[in-house]
């Protein structure tokens, strides 16, 4: 055989030996022996890896699962897909009792349907809510509104959201919605909202993301908030649910009471529930008014 292929082959033997060598030592030198709860606590995990936790994964929520339970509190901690029932089955695996949270989910704050929304202009680009976004208000010139190409729908791995194509919207499946937040990532126009389903399933939002004051947005969107206020002022004091904030009114899911109230007196039915509202009571009659029905 050539020598030169020897001495090749001969060179390339004493590399690999001591780089694995080398690698050994370093292996051992930088050995971190994970800590076997970390691997348990991912098996209760129901494995979405959908970063709605906040980490990157189960297992790096179960890590830090672990470090909190060294310090004797995992309350800040909460796995969105699994829910009560596997923090409850957490907890009383690391020996901790975990407080239940109220059940929650996502909401498509725009209600600019193709009908009330109309279209001004047909787009013709990369099917992305992201790229459409970056270059233009959208079909029916809202800033504000839904662009409908879907890109919450292609980020849900739970099958809990869909595009109507009647209404050119997406349409969350609240019994399937894991609230783990992907849809709000991937949202461009910031629309979807992880909020509380309610008591009894009961919840009111504003559908409306709109900051323009008055007959502006109107123009574009017949169902937009137009900041007017009235839904704040009949918000009862007890709740104290609804704020205003550049020109648009924002309903808090912790405080609302369902009462209803503000929905009757939207005058641009920018608000959404999931009951039907009560209807309002008739204005009781005035003498002066029956007296002048009298004469008549």
């Amino acid at each position: 055989m050539n020598p030169v292929i020897l001495y090749s082959v001969g060179v390339l033997a004493l590399i690999a030996a001591g780089s694995a060598i080398i690698l050994y030592f370093v292996a051992k030198k930088f050995k971190v022996d994970e800590d076997p709860r970390i691997g348990e606590v991912t098996e209760i995990l129901p494995g979405a890896n959908c970063g709605g936790c906040g980490f990157p994964g189960c297992s790096g929520f179960a890590t830090a699962l672990v470090k909190g339970a060294d310090k004797g509190d995992i309350s800040g901690l909460a796995c969105p897909p699994g829910g009560n029932e596997t923090m409850t089955a957490v907890g009383e695996f690391l020996g901790l009792t975990v407080e239940e949270s109220a059940p929650t989910t996502a909401v498509v704050r725009c209600n600019g349907t193709k009908a009330k929304a109309p279209s001004k202009l047909t787009y013709e680009g990369p099917t992305k809510c992201a790229i459409a976004h970056t270059l233009f208000s959208g079909e029916n010139s809202c800033p504000h509104g839904c662009l409908g190409l879907g890109d919450c729908v292609d980020a849900c791995d739970f099958e809990a959201i869909y595009m109507d194509e009647e209404t050119g919207l997406p349409v969350v499946v609240p019994d399937k919605c894991t609230s783990c937040g992907a849809c709000v990532r991937a949202c461009p126009r910031d629309i979807i909202e992880i909020r509380p389903r309610g008591r009894k399933d009961r919840r009111v939002w504003v559908a409306c993301m709109n900051e323009e004051k008055g007959p502006i947005p109107m123009k574009n969107c017949k169902v937009t908030c137009i900041g007017c206020a009235k839904c704040f002022d009949v918000c009862p004091p007890v709740a104290n649910a609804i704020t205003m904030g550049n020109n648009l009114a924002f309903i808090d899911g912790d405080k609302c009471i369902a009462c209803g109230k503000c929905i009757v007196v939207c005058p641009t039915t920018a608000i959404l529930a999931t009951f039907e509202p009560p209807k309002p009571k008739p204005k009781p009659v005035t003498e002066e008014k029956e007296a002048s029905e009298v004469k008549k």
